[in-house]
């Protein structure tokens, strides 16, 4: 019996467990459709209304889940659509698998309709790709690119098939295929963790820096474990958020650009830093000249590329995180940080005087973006996912959020893509049915991919939508604010009627104005079966704060 490529298209995925698919159909992907409609019942597609869309919802997906998001879209500007959610993906090692169309292999290269060379344009923002022209690839392609986009680091893969390679008919046979097997776990290096659990312990001020690796590696116990036996206190990366428990005694927030202060200046205190899964992004670590030469810096990561990239590391080690976590909390016992631990709380009193205590002044008129966060923390189930925007309330949310659970928070953070939240996390909500998930976004990123509102609606998906509308695409305001006196060039934004849009898609939606409504329709809100669209009008003058300028030292940061 033979079978067209499309048919082994979509077989290859079921065979590989696959559960949903996000796409948007055309021209050169129809046989795929086609096949996809006799195998409904096996594989769920989800129509988006924009191949963005599609893809920022198989990141969504594929961050609470684990699994790689498969997203699918036709040749040429159905391709190109997907670019920016590759580039998010890659930077934030989201495991996608990409398959686009291509037109016929007879017509490559010759600017057929809708042709674009989507290899070449899509390799620097993918961790692998190909193109098929053959319906006898497709099976092990399939196989090996779900083993590359979910081994070692996650990151995007992207397969363009040519529309003959999916209509010809071949002979196949579905077998094991051992490329798409979990990787043995690799032996520890007993030898090099003794080295580094004796520099560990001669250390008087350390701090532990966690970042999305973790997260990664399903090590959020272990690390858990590793802090509690050594009593290091910690911080994290905005991608890190979530591993531990917000109110854990030993999490001291968020360290970068717009994080705690006490976390931040520990970096300057600290004589160890102990980095694990994260790669020292500028807006993490800020001017690195600054760091005391005298610092120990271990860094433990999966990939060697991230080793000694941006700052030089007194030791590093690689290999896999739950194993070496195991095992450094197993053989290193808590030392007493009794003095180092009262410098740390001195910090997080003065960031509680001049920044948590302005921004919960009843008195003030307009709301402020951290006492909306508050009244959602009141509000939300524990097992709640946040899904963040870019901007100013990514900011305050990752500093006000009370992450209680893993796995709990999904937002853009190397790229910082506008318009990332609403697709993510309608990818959430399919990826965790039985989780609360809520988007949390501003006024302009929610205008760049709202049609994803009829998503939701075909597909009843009961995400909670809250858009923080300041009239302002406000971190740019923010800047404006601080570096530009003050000259708002083109970024006052003119919004339309939100709750009136949000009525036309047929979910429910309410407008907050004043304080004295916010908590009650918060708690409405929560309390929704469906899918429900708050609009709450805060304080066009609010900035997040701290702050720490571009290019400077966590030294400089501003109240």
């Amino acid at each position: 019996m033979t079978e067209t490529g499309a048919e082994i298209i979509v077989k290859s995925l079921i065979y590989n467990k696959v559960k949903f698919i996000f796409g948007y159909p055309g021209g050169a992907v129809m046989p795929i459709y086609d096949s996809l409609f006799t195998y409904k019942k096996q594989i769920k597609h989800i129509l988006t209304r924009h191949e963005q869309g599609s893809i920022h919802a198989a990141q969504g997906y594929a961050r609470v889940t684990g699994n790689p998001g498969i997203c699918l879209a036709t040749s040429g500007p159905g391709s190109t659509n997907i670019i920016t959610g590759l580039a998010d993906a890659l930077i934030d090692s989201t495991p996608l698998f990409c398959i686009t169309g291509q037109v016929a292999s007879n017509l490559l290269g010759s600017d057929a309709f809708q042709e674009v060379d989507i290899i070449d344009i899509s390799r620097p923002v993918t961790k692998w790709n190909i193109q098929i022209t053959k319906p006898e690839q497709i099976f092990e392609v399939i196989a090996k690119g779900l083993h590359i986009a979910t081994s070692g680091r996650p990151g995007p893969v992207l397969i363009d098939i040519t529309k003959d390679a999916q209509q010809q008919r071949i002979s196949q046979r579905y077998k094991k295929n051992n490329q798409n097997k979990e990787l043995k776990t690799s032996k520890i290096n007993k030898k090099e963790l003794q080295k580094l659990i004796i520099t560990i312990k001669k250390a008087h001020k350390p701090i532990l820096i966690i970042g999305q690796g973790v997260k990664l590696a399903n090590a959020e116990n272990q690390l858990k474990k590793f802090a509690e036996n050594t009593l290091i206190p910690v911080s994290s990366t905005l991608l890190g958020l979530g591993i531990l428990k917000t109110k854990h005694n030993l999490n001291y927030g968020m360290l970068g650009m717009h994080g705690n202060y006490q976390s931040n200046i520990l970096i300057l205190k600290s004589d160890l830093i102990l980095a694990i899964g994260l790669r020292f992004d500028e807006r993490v670590i800020g001017n690195i000249k600054k760091i005391s030469q005298k610092t120990l810096i271990i860094h433990i990561d999966i990939e060697n590329y991230e080793i000694n990239k941006r700052i030089k590391s007194t030791i590093h080690f690689l290999g896999n995180l739950k194993d070496n976590l195991t095992y450094l909390s197993k053989n290193l016992k808590h030392k007493k940080y009794g003095n180092w631990l009262k410098k740390i709380n001195i910090l997080k009193n003065i960031e509680k005087k001049y920044i948590k205590e302005k921004e919960f002044i009843k008195q003030k008129l307009g709301i402020t973006m951290p006492e909306v966060i508050n009244y959602v923390n009141l509000y939300k189930n524990k097992n709640c996912i946040l899904v963040t925007d870019v901007g100013q309330h990514q900011m305050a949310a990752a500093r006000y959020f009370n992450f209680t659970t893993i796995k709990s928070q999904i937002t853009s953070g190397g790229l910082g893509t506008m318009g990332f939240a609403l697709p993510a996390a309608l990818g959430a909500k399919l990826g965790a049915k039985k989780r609360q998930v809520l988007c949390c976004v501003g006024d302009g990123g929610f205008q760049m991919t709202l049609q994803e509102l009829g998503t939701i609606m075909q597909y009843e998906i009961p995400i909670k939508i809250i858009i923080l509308n300041n009239n302002f695409l406000g971190m740019v305001k923010q800047w404006q604010d601080f570096f530009f006196n003050r000259r708002f060039s083109n970024t006052k934004i003119y919004n339309p009627n939100f709750t009136e849009l949000s009525k036309a898609y047929n979910i429910k939606s309410k407008q907050v104005v004043i304080k004295e409504k916010l908590k009650k329709n918060i708690k409405k809100m929560f309390k929704s079966k469906d899918a429900f669209l708050l609009e709450i009008l805060v304080d066009k003058e609010y900035n997040t704060l701290p702050m720490i300028p571009t290019n400077n030292s966590v030294a400089t940061i501003c109240f």
